[in-house]
C-alpha cells in the first residue's frame, strides 16, 4: 500500500512557468512583491526565473536575493549541458550559478521521442547531460531539484527509459525529482500508477508538475501526492502556457483541509484567497469568480432553498467554512433568494422588523419588481440597501438633479470625446459646473463627482473600478434595455450598484447616483458609530 506523505513542499512557478501564459508580464517591482506575497503564505520554493534567458534575469535575482525571506527559498531554473559539450564550459549552467539561488531547478527530456527527435542525440547521451549537470550543480553546494519533462507521455511509450532519466539524477545528488505532465493530457489513474512506480525507482523525493489542458491539472496533482509525491508545483491561480499550471490554490486547501497533508503553516492558510487576488491584481488579470476556494462566487448562494439550508446547517452547501482560506460567505439577492436573505438584509437598517413584517412583504415586492424590468442584483448589494432603505422610509436623498447635457465630439480624441454640463441643488444651494472625458459616461461621472465635492469632499476619494454593460433584449436593435454594474471604491472598501433603462446614460446614471449616496450614507454611519 503506498504511503501518503504527511507533509509536502511547495513550489510556486508563477514567475517562471506561469510568466509564460499568454498576456503575462511582470516588472521588476511586479516580481518582488509576488516573492514577499508568496513568502509571506508559507510556500516552501519560489520557482523565480530562467537566467539564460536575457541580462534582466540576473538584475532580478540580485534583488530578490536581498530579500529577507521567512519561509521559501529562491530557485533559479535552468536545463540540463547541452549535448557533446561539458558542463564547465555551458552558458546555461554559468547563468544558474550567477543567479546565486539556493536552489536550482534544471528539466531534462524523460522521453524517448523527444531525445532522438527534438535534441537529436542518443538514449545515452542523454543519460549523462542529466547526471553531469546534476552532479555539477551539487558538487558547487546547490539544493537541485530535477524536472522531467515529458515524464508521463515518456513513461506511456517507453517506461524503462523514462524510469532511467529520473534514476540518473537521483545517483547524481539530485535533492528531488519532479515529474511534469508537460502537455497536460495524462489522466489521474496514469497519473498515480506512474508516480508510484517512480517513487518505487528513484530512492529520492519525487516531485508533481501538472498542466491543465485536460482540465485536470489539480485533480492530478493531489492523487500524485497521493501515489507518495512529496513536493507539488504549481502556480497559485494557475497562470501558465496554453490552459495553465495546477492552480495550487486549490491543491493546498484540498491536500491541507481534507487530507491533513500540510502545504504551508496552517496560520497562513486564512490568507490564501487575499494572496491569490494580489497576484492577479499585480499582474492585471480578473480572478475567475468562480475560482474554486479563492473565487468571489466560491462560497455565494442565490437559491431560496439552498439559502434557508444554510443558515440553519452550513455544511449543507459549503464542502469547507469559506473563513478557513480567507474567503467569506455570500448571499446573493434575487427573486429566487426568499425571505430569509432579505429579511437579514432589512435588519442591517432596522433590527426590529421580522420576516413575517409588511416592510419585508414590501422590499420583496420591490426587489421582484426591478428583476422583472433587468435589475440583477447579485453583485449589486449597495443597490439593494438603498432599495430597502427607499422602502422603510428610511432614505433621504443628498442632492437634487436640476438637468444635465451631454456633448459628444467629432472626431474622437484619444482621451476626451465627449464633454458634460450638470447643474445640482444641496440643500439648497445650486451648483454648475461642467467636466470632459473619455466617452459621454466617463465625462457625466467627472462632472456629478466635480459638483458635489463643493459640498462633499469626501467624494474626492470616490473612483470607479468597473464598468459593465449588458444589452438584455437584443432584438430591439439601438432601442434595447441595457443593464449598467458599475464598481466603485474610496481606497478602503469597495461596492456595486446597477441601473436598468432603454438609455445608457440613464442606466449609467442611475447606477452612478447609488454609488455616491451608498459612499455618503456610510460615512455618516462611520461618524455616528464613532461618536457612540
Amino acid at each position: 500500500m503506498t504511503k501518503t506523505p504527511g507533509r509536502v513542499s511547495v513550489l510556486e512557478t508563477t514567475l517562471r512557468d506561469g510568466a509564460q501564459a499568454e498576456g503575462i508580464s511582470f516588472s521588476l517591482t511586479d516580481r518582488l512583491k509576488i516573492v514577499e506575497a508568496l513568502d509571506d503564505l508559507g510556500v516552501s520554493y519560489i520557482e523565480a526565473g530562467f537566467p539564460a534567458s536575457n541580462p534582466k534575469e540576473l538584475e532580478f535575482f540580485a534583488k530578490a536575493g536581498g530579500l529577507a525571506l521567512k519561509n521559501a527559498r529562491l530557485a533559479a531554473f535552468g536545463s540540463t549541458r547541452k549535448k557533446g559539450a561539458a558542463v564547465a564550459d555551458d552558458k546555461n549552467a554559468a547563468a544558474l550559478l550567477a543567479a546565486n539561488t539556493p536552489v536550482v531547478c534544471i528539466v531534462g527530456k524523460s522521453w524517448d521521442y523527444h531525445v532522438t527527435d527534438v535534441l537529436k542525440t542518443t538514449l545515452g547521451e542523454n543519460l549523462k547531460m542529466i547526471s553531469e549537470t546534476v552532479a555539477f550543480l551539487k558538487e558547487r553546494g546547490k539544493e537541485v531539484i530535477f524536472d522531467a519533462e515529458h515524464f508521463f507521455q515518456g513513461y506511456a511509450a517507453n517506461p524503462a527509459y523514462a524510469l532511467d532519466t529520473i534514476r540518473a539524477a537521483a545517483d547524481a545528488g539530485a535533492d528531488c525529482v519532479c515529474l511534469c505532465d508537460t502537455n497536460g493530457g495524462t489522466f489521474p489513474d496514469e497519473i498515480y500508477e506512474a508516480t508510484k512506480k517512480a517513487v518505487e525507482t528513484a530512492g529520492v523525493r519525487i516531485g508533481i508538475h501538472c498542466h491543465n489542458d485536460a482540465g485536470m491539472a489539480v485533480a492530478n496533482s493531489v492523487i500524485a501526492v497521493m501515489a507518495g509525491a512529496e513536493q507539488v508545483q504549481g502556480a497559485l491561480t494557475g497562470f501558465g502556457e496554453r490552459c495553465g499550471n495546477a492552480a495550487l490554490s486549490s491543491i493546498i486547501p484540498n491536500l491541507q483541509l481534507k487530507r491533513g497533508i500540510a502545504c504551508i503553516p496552517p496560520e497562513q492558510l486564512k490568507n490564501l484567497t487575499v494572496t491569490a487576488r494580489l497576484i492577479n491584481e499585480i499582474a492585471n488579470v480578473a480572478m475567475p469568480e468562480r475560482e474554486p476556494y479563492v473565487g468571489r462566487s466560491a462560497f455565494a448562494h442565490k437559491g431560496g432553498l439552498h439559502i434557508d439550508a444554510m443558515a440553519k446547517a452550513p455544511g449543507s452547501y459549503e464542502h469547507v467554512d469559506p473563513a478557513a482560506v480567507g474567503n467569506e460567505r455570500k448571499f446573493l439577492t434575487s427573486e429566487v433568494a426568499g425571505r430569509s436573505l432579505i429579511i437579514s438584509r432589512i435588519q442591517k437598517i432596522d433590527k426590529n422588523i421580522t420576516r413575517d413584517s409588511p416592510e419585508t412583504e414590501a422590499v420583496t415586492a420591490r426587489l421582484k419588481e426591478l428583476e422583472s424590468k433587468g435589475y440583477q442584483f447579485e453583485a449589486a448589494e449597495a443597490s439593494v440597501e438603498l432599495i430597502i432603505r427607499k422602502q422603510l422610509g428610511k432614505y433621504k436623498p443628498f442632492f437634487q438633479l436640476v438637468k444635465f447635457k451631454i456633448i459628444g465630439e467629432q472626431p474622437y480624441s484619444d482621451d476626451q470625446s465627449a464633454s458634460a454640463v450638470i447643474k445640482v441643488i444641496v440643500d439648497g444651494r445650486t451648483e454648475v459646473t461642467a467636466a470632459e472625458g473619455n466617452g459621454p459616461v466617463n465625462a457625466l461621472d467627472k462632472a456629478l463627482r466635480k459638483a458635489l465635492e463643493v459640498f462633499y469632499p469626501q467624494l474626492r476619494e470616490v473612483y470607479l473600478t468597473d464598468y459593465k454593460v449588458r444589452v438584455l433584449d437584443g432584438g430591439a436593435a439601438t432601442a434595447s434595455t441595457v443593464r449598467v454594474l458599475i464598481e466603485s471604491t474610496d481606497g478602503e472598501d469597495s461596492w456595486s450598484t446597477v441601473g436598468v433603462s432603454n438609455d445608457i446614460l440613464e442606466a449609467s446614471w442611475n447606477a452612478l447616483v447609488d454609488s455616491i449616496e451608498y459612499k455618503l450614507i456610510k460615512d455618516i454611519e462611520m461618524r455616528f458609530r464613532a461618536y457612540m
